[in-house]
This record gives C-alpha cells, structure tokens and sequence, in this order.
C-alpha cells in the first residue's frame, strides 16, 4: 500500500479544527445560513403554480417528501443537540445515531436529498445522505434535531479523465488533474457531500495542507482507520497527478489544495463519475 490510503488516519489530522474556527463559530455560521423551512417549501410549492395562474392557498399534503436540491443549490445540516436518531422510515425502525462531532472533533454533516412536510407546509422530517457503510446509504431524521444550511458549490470527478472541477451554480471555477484510485483499490463512484474539511498537521506530508473530506468509503479497504474513508487532498508526490495510483482518495497538486480547500465548504455535493 502507498502512503495514501483513506483519509481521517489518526494523528495525521488536527482534531477538532474546522477551518480555523472552533466548533461554536462553525455551529453558528449554520444557523445563520439556514433557509429551507417553511420558506423554501413555500418557494417550491409557488413554482409548481403555472405562469399566469393565480396562486393558490398554502396547503400541503402531510408525508409528501419535496426534492430540495438543484443543479445550483443544495442543502446540509448539521445535528442540533447531542445526537440525531436516523429512521428508515420517518418515526419507524431507527438504525443509527450520530453524535454532533465525528471522530476527528468536527461536526457532523449530513447531506440533506429531501423534505417530508406536514399538513402545515413546513419540513417535519429530513430524508439525509449519511457518512457511512455502504456507500449511499440514507435515512431520515427530524427536522428538529437539524440545523440547515445551503451551499451553491459542487464538486465534479471524472475519473477516466483524471479531472476535477469545481462549480458555483452552473459555473467551473476551478479545474485541475487529480490522481485517483489504482484498479485494485478504484475510487467509489457516486454522488457523496463534502462531510469535513481539515488541515494536517505536515503540509509536506502525504495528504499536504489540506484534506477534504467526502461521505464515501473504499469498497475495499475496509479494514483502515475510521472505516476506509476517501478524501480529496493534497500529496507530496507531485508525479502521481494525472495517474490511477491512490489506495482510493483523490490527490491534488499542493498548489491547488489550498484554493479548493478555501472553495468548498462543507455540505458540497462531490459526484464521482467513471
């Protein structure tokens, strides 16, 4: 194995830094990006009434479950108190719980898919993409126990072509030549979110200043440290960029890590393409 592997290993990663602020200002910062409920739902209910049509009474069907994100926007949360209890279905069969840090010391991100509203039109349950095995895995949890928050940047992988493309709304801002998982240990395909966002502490290191990390887990390597996660980060093997060598993660040049660090916050869809 190369000095790669999934990242979130041990000491390799400072604990408890987000982005250089301590975990009060991150909640903080969530709480004041929050929009989604009621007055999104609201705005998707307005936009399915047909142009020159006079809008109708708020009225809402409980349990319908309203899409949220788009091509320009989309939705995280973080948990609100001490934990979130994840359903598979709203208020039947709970099968995981999240405490409001991760084992890095950062806060929990979930990625937000839908909303299940009530007969009040407002959000009473959330259906989540959650940081786990197996890849994709989802399940819903209350609204209650969220703060939401929107982002409008996401991350595109193709991995064929060894690029990454960074978006805000429908524009690239950003794209370089990554390195990305060798066949035997390929990076997973499919769309994740950006769950936590580190410095390491060797910036001359193997994952270089910075490491993003991503809600998907090798399909191999599940025996590493904190279960395999794949992350997006730096290297300090400049020649692997534009290869098929990673033990899964995604490398960038350490002249680009920084700017795409500072780019992407969390709750950023990251879709991996073959």
């Amino acid at each position: 194995m190369d000095r790669d592997g999934p990242v979130a290993v041990g000491a390799k990663l400072h604990s408890g830094i987000t982005d250089g602020l301590p975990i009060a200002k991150f909640v903080e910062t969530m709480r004041q990006m929050r929009r989604i409920a009621p007055v999104l739902l609201v705005a998707l209910i307005a936009a399915t009434t047909a142009a020159g049509q006079t809008p109708k009474p708020r009225r809402c069907t409980a349990g319908v479950e309203l899409r949220t994100n788009t091509s320009k926007l989309a939705y995280a949360a973080i948990v609100k108190g001490n934990q979130a209890v994840v359903y598979r279905r709203p208020g039947r069969i709970p099968f995981a719980t999240f405490g409001n840090t991760n084992e890095n010391g950062y806060p929990t991100v979930l990625g937000i898919v839908d909303a299940v509203i009530g007969s009040d039109c407002a959000a009473h349950w959330y259906r989540v993409q959650l940081p786990m095995r197996p890849n994709g895995t989802e399940g819903y949890v209350r609204a209650a126990d969220l703060h939401m928050g929107s982002v409008t940047t996401r991350v595109q992988v193709d991995l064929s072509a060894h690029r990454l493309t960074l978006y805000r709304g429908d524009r690239p801002i950003l794209t370089t030549t990554v390195a990305v998982g060798a066949p035997a240990t390929p990076t997973p395909v499919g769309r994740f979110y950006v769950n936590q966002r580190l410095r390491t502490v060797d910036p001359n290191g193997p994952y270089g200043p910075y490491a993003i990390g991503v809600s998907a887990f090798s399909n191999v390597l599940t025996g590493w440290a904190q279960g395999g996660p794949i992350g997006i980060h730096g290297t300090n093997e400049p020649w692997a960029i534009g290869h098929s060598v990673s033990n899964g993660c995604i490398r960038v040049d350490n002249r680009v890590i920084p700017r795409l660090f500072a780019l992407t916050p969390a709750g950023t869809p990251v879709i991996i393409s073959p």
